[in-house]
């Protein structure tokens, strides 16, 4: 395990936490669209980032999809560290977005280090806020604001943890995270390529500006 990784994604943590990482978390790689967590699945372990993107969203009976938020390197997977220390199924599915590398910290080292690290303590009720203010701003966006707002949002917040202008991703795969009709997502991305806001690709969208008004 990369070491000068962990502690540059890392630097809060404790040298002696972060050796504790190294003796006993699990380095995994994993190609992009790859599934991490189902839901339904029994967690053992939880997750952190070192590199990649991680993407989580939830999904009804019927597979409609809802897109959540992104887990970016030096993140980890807040509702992992919940299910797994309750022992509970995950409500969500976690699959990369691009190949991605994680170290898996198992539940007995978890609980350890809540009482023995004060940096892995903050690190745990901080990604639990990040997470919670996430989550808010997802459910504000669907109560509060219009399809083409909640649209423009994501393709920014694509762009912004991909980074890069164009997003390799379908209008039926867009519509499926919105959980929206693929015909509604195309109609508002063809209106804002005659806007200027966008430059539409086979499977992908390119972003003309960052913050588009």
């Amino acid at each position: 395990m990369n070491k000068n990784l962990l502690t540059e994604l890392y630097p809060f943590f404790e040298k002696e936490l972060l050796e504790e990482i190294i003796h006993t978390g699990e380095q995994h790689h994993f190609n992009g669209n790859e599934f991490l967590m189902r839901k339904g699945q029994y967690i053992r372990s939880t997750m952190l980032v070192l590199s990649g993107l991680l993407k989580v969203y939830r999904e009804d009976e019927d597979g409609n999809e809802f897109f959540i938020y992104y887990l970016r390197p030096g993140e980890a997977c807040a509702l992992s560290l919940v299910c797994a220390a309750r022992h509970e199924a995950s409500p969500v599915i976690v699959k990369t977005d691009m190949d991605t590398e994680v170290v898996m910290i198992p539940i007995d080292s978890m609980a350890e280090w809540m009482a023995k690290y004060k940096s892995w303590y903050r690190f745990v009720i901080e990604t639990y806020r990040d997470r919670f203010d996430e989550l808010l701003q997802t459910i504000d966006s669907v109560a509060f604001r219009s399809m083409d707002e909640r649209l423009t949002t994501y393709l920014q917040k694509a762009v912004e943890v991909q980074g890069k202008n164009i997003i390799d991703i379908s209008h039926q795969q867009i519509a499926q995270e919105l959980n929206s009709s693929r015909e509604v997502i195309s109609r508002l991305l063809k209106k804002m390529e005659q806007r200027g806001l966008v430059k539409l690709h086979r499977n992908a969208v390119e972003l003309m500006l960052r913050n588009p008004k």
